[in-house]
């Protein structure tokens, strides 16, 4: 278990590393990466988050937590 732990985690490293990445290529180029809009996706995740009212907060703090370390 702690293998499949210890990828994932790595996984989720790689992926958090790359993310900002994506995201200054699009703000600078205004082009596309892999057809995926990030900031699109980020922005309405947060409308999403913000409509949901109280259940948005939740959920929000839920999320969050995944990608807190203690």
């Amino acid at each position: 278990m702690d293998y499949f732990k210890g990828f994932f985690g790595g996984l989720l490293g790689i992926m958090m590393a790359v993310l900002p990445v994506i995201i200054l290529w699009q703000v600078l180029t205004g082009g596309l990466v892999f057809d995926m809009n990030v900031i699109q996706n980020i922005g309405d995740l947060v409308t999403m988050f913000g409509n949901g009212g109280f259940v948005g907060l939740v959920t929000l703090v839920i999320v969050m937590s995944f990608f807190i370390k203690e």
